[in-house]
């Protein structure tokens, strides 16, 4: 999949875990679990201003595109 989420990246710098964010935020930590993994097929927009909101950082923070290269 060409997007990457760098949620563990971001918990480990700000020394959170995902128990905290999801009671801090509102989810349940299964589903934290299942973003953070690269598991969910979308994010609501509330749930990213929230996890942004929380850990200081910016969506593409959390985020990156990563092409899918073409095997010749």
């Amino acid at each position: 999949m060409p997007i990457i989420v760098r949620l563990d990246v971001m918990l480990a710098m700000r020394k959170m875990t995902s128990r905290d964010l999801a009671a801090r935020i509102g989810i349940a930590e299964q589903n934290l679990s299942l973003l953070k993994s690269g598991k969910v097929r979308g994010v609501r927009f509330n749930t990213l201003e929230a996890i942004c909101s929380e850990l200081g950082c910016q969506p593409g923070d959390l985020l990156e595109f990563q092409p899918e290269t073409e095997e010749a």
